[in-house]
């Protein structure tokens, strides 16, 4: 064995085939069932090892708020670089907003939840400015200022892994014919300026 840390987990092959065959008895069509085999949570370390690094800044006063998110793609974060998909940044706006000035890109305003929502379908070393851009709002206000509030971030991503994670078949009779590497966003804490 090489240097590596690596840990041994046992399946349970006839639980596994149990299962297969419900599976098989609920899609008699499929060609192919998919089964999670490991599932696990990393923790961050750092702004280096998160696949998209943020930073928010909220500038206002009674009447207006104006809020910038700037974001970057961090290839470095990832065993092997791949885009991330699907990424929404949700963030609440307080303070009575009665008009959104500007969103740029284009964003969907939620009066009811008072949250602004950006949505970038992909983003990898590729895109415009090699995954390095900025969100930005304007908002008049009716009973301001806003007070700076937490940003969500979701995304996903195909074919790698944040920790470097492998998996190995180890025994005779038996073949993995599919492996899929896959990583989603769980919380993402970003740094916040008033």
């Amino acid at each position: 064995m090489s240097n590596v840390d690596t840990k041994e987990f046992w399946v349970n092959m006839p639980n596994l085939m149990s299962h297969l065959r419900r599976v098989a008895d609920q899609k008699p069509q499929a060609t192919y069932y998919n089964v999670d085999m490991i599932k696990y949570q990393v923790a961050a370390d750092g702004i280096q090892s998160t696949p998209l690094n943020l930073a928010v800044s909220w500038r206002g006063d009674a009447t207006s708020t104006d809020l910038r998110i700037d974001y970057k793609y961090n290839m470095d974060a990832m065993a092997a670089p791949s885009p991330l998909h699907n990424i929404h940044f949700l963030v609440p706006v307080d303070g009575g907003v009665h008009k959104l000035q500007a969103m740029i890109p284009t964003a969907t305003w939620k009066p009811e939840q008072q949250k602004i929502l950006w949505k970038i379908p992909s983003l990898s070393q590729r895109s415009e400015n090699g995954g390095v851009g900025a969100l930005l709002g304007r908002f008049q206000l009716t009973e301001g200022p806003s007070k700076p509030s937490q940003l969500a971030v979701h995304f996903t991503s195909e074919g790698s892994t944040l920790s470097g994670c492998d998996i190995q078949l180890v025994g005779a009779g038996y073949r993995l014919s599919l492996v899929k590497k896959r990583f989603a966003a769980g919380q993402c804490l970003c740094v916040r300026e008033a």
